[in-house]
């Protein structure tokens, strides 16, 4: 689809305005003016065809020039006219482009005196310049219709690509950003419309994630106190399978409870990293092989990155335990300068993800094999914001095949900022 801006739609539809304008006018005067050259010929060759009969009448000769005695070339209208015993002119097309001019009369003696002239070399000169007039005015008709189509629109357009950074802005979580203040300007048009009802739309709809959030904080910490002490409780049952199967669940619940509360922290933006130099590539090494030593791993290239490793440690890890849940092995991870990638080889990520990122309580079992409550890849992202980087999905197909094919597996990488991430409001965490 082609895609062409504001400006350059409204300098278009100007200028085919302006120029269907010019056109019309042009013709229209052009006419005007040609018809208007056309009866004063023709007025003239009248009064020349009258006084020439007079003479003819009188004396029996012709004193004009082009006066003739039933001209064979007189054009049969004309001739028709005339035979009616009527005086009359007519205007007939020369070879060249250039209008005859006839006059006839009858004489008293039955034959036709008639004058036969051709437009004035005069009036073809004034009616060319008419024409380069009404070209070149055209023209500048057309370029200055362009000229304040861009004006106007690149003014239009300058406003809509602010009010829309502005809006891609609130969407990232910047909450006091304001479109109206945004977009600036003296003049009042239907983009300060759109910027308010933008504004009106982030404010209640913040209003609205922030009572969500405040409420799911308060229910998780109000869980809190009662899941420890029923897993303390579990802890002094009698060992047992059923005693087993109460620890579990009761373990489950807690850590459900923090992953809810570690949410609410991140939703809030409040969250900021503890900045330390890290070499990346041993960093990941440790915790992997901690965590599984059957995980392949492998460091292409060694980097030294500025970031807070317990979040990075956080985001590694649910990575690592969404692979091992939801895909199969081999689980392979790779580290290649500040880039970080865990592949499965697993039925790969639900396309709803793909397209709209890791969503709470959301686990796409219809899609993968496996159980959870969709808190792990929505807590790695979140924390991956508050590090600066960025963590994109993608699933593994065979080259050039279509997407109909089932995936070989789910890719999950991890790109961590080139400099330390002073936007997220992270600081550097001093040696001791």
């Amino acid at each position: 689809m082609l895609r062409t801006g504001l400006r350059w739609k409204l300098s278009a539809a100007i200028a085919a305005v302006g120029a269907l304008v010019a056109v019309s006018l042009s013709l229209v005067v052009h006419n005007a003016a040609r018809y208007s050259m056309l009866s004063n010929a023709r007025d003239l060759a009248d009064e020349r065809v009258q006084i020439a009969q007079r003479n003819y009448e009188t004396s029996g000769r012709t004193n004009f020039p082009g006066i003739k005695i039933d001209d064979p070339d007189l054009p049969e209208d004309l001739l028709a006219k005339v035979t009616a015993d009527r005086r009359a002119t007519y205007v007939a097309g020369g070879p060249s482009g250039v209008p005859d001019i006839w006059a006839a009369v009858p004489l008293k003696d039955g034959r036709i005196l008639s004058l036969h002239t051709g437009f004035t070399d005069r009036s073809a000169a004034v009616l060319d310049d008419l024409d380069q007039a009404l070209l070149i005015g055209s023209s500048v008709l057309v370029f200055g219709g362009c000229a304040l189509g861009v004006l106007i629109g690149g003014q239009l357009s300058r406003r809509l690509r602010k009010a829309a950074t502005a809006a891609r802005q609130v969407a990232q979580g910047e909450t006091d950003v304001r479109v109206r203040d945004a977009i600036g300007g003296v003049v009042r048009d239907e983009t300060d419309d759109l910027a308010r009802a933008v504004d009106a739309m982030a404010d209640a709809l913040s209003r609205r994630l922030e009572a969500e959030r405040r409420v799911t904080a308060d229910i998780a910490h109000e869980l809190r106190t009662p899941v420890t002490g029923l897993l303390t409780a579990a802890e002094l049952l009698p060992p047992g399978r059923p005693t087993e199967l109460v620890r579990d669940r009761a373990q489950a619940m807690r850590t459900l409870v923090e992953d809810v509360l570690e949410v609410a922290r991140l939703d809030s933006a409040s969250e900021r990293a503890e900045l330390q130099d890290i070499l990346l590539g041993e960093f990941v090494s440790r915790r992997v092989a901690a965590r599984d030593a059957a995980i392949k791993m492998r460091v292409v290239h060694e980097s030294q990155v500025t970031t807070d490793p317990r979040r990075l440690e956080r985001v590694l890890i649910n990575l690592l335990v969404n692979a091992a849940k939801h895909g199969r092995p081999p689980i392979e991870v790779t580290v290649e300068g500040r880039v970080i990638r865990v592949r499965d080889h697993g039925p790969g990520f639900p396309e709803e993800l793909l397209a709209h990122g890791p969503s709470r309580f959301r686990t796409g079992s219809t899609d993968r094999a496996g159980h959870g409550h969709g808190l792990g890849l929505t807590i790695a992202a979140g924390q991956a914001r508050v590090l600066g980087a960025r963590l994109t999905f993608r699933n593994v197909r065979p080259v050039a095949a279509p997407e109909d094919v089932p995936a070989e597996g789910a890719v999950a990488v991890l790109w961590l900022p080139e400099h330390a991430p002073t936007n997220t409001g992270s600081y550097p965490m001093l040696p001791e």
